[in-house]
Order: structure tokens, then sequence, then C-alpha cells
């Protein structure tokens, strides 16, 4: 997971760890989990994730 200090601050520092993502042919982003490869959210909006590494096409 990423790391969050100091607590309450919202932000992110570094990337969320073990997961990519990749844009669909409908222009939505899904998230993978890279250990098992299983789809595990799409993003409702056209914008990407954040924090989250961007696959390779």
């Amino acid at each position: 997971m990423a790391v969050n200090r100091p607590y309450g601050d919202n932000k992110r520092v570094g990337a969320v760890r073990q997961r990519s993502q990749t844009q669909m042919s409908n222009g939505k982003w899904v998230k993978r989990d890279a250990e098992t490869g299983r789809f595990m959210d799409v993003k409702a909006d056209a914008r990407p994730f954040k924090g989250v590494r961007k696959e390779a096409r």
C-alpha cells in the first residue's frame, strides 16, 4: 500500500504497490491486481486512478 504520513493531510507519498491500470475500449480505466491479474475496480469517469501505474500497451 501507499505511505500516508503525516496522517490527515490527504496526500499520498509514492505509488500504490501491486496494482496497475489500463484503459478499456470505452475510455474508462480499470485497476488490476499485479499478483493475480484479476480486475479489481473500474473508474466511473474517464480520468485514471491516482497513484496507480499504467500498463504498457
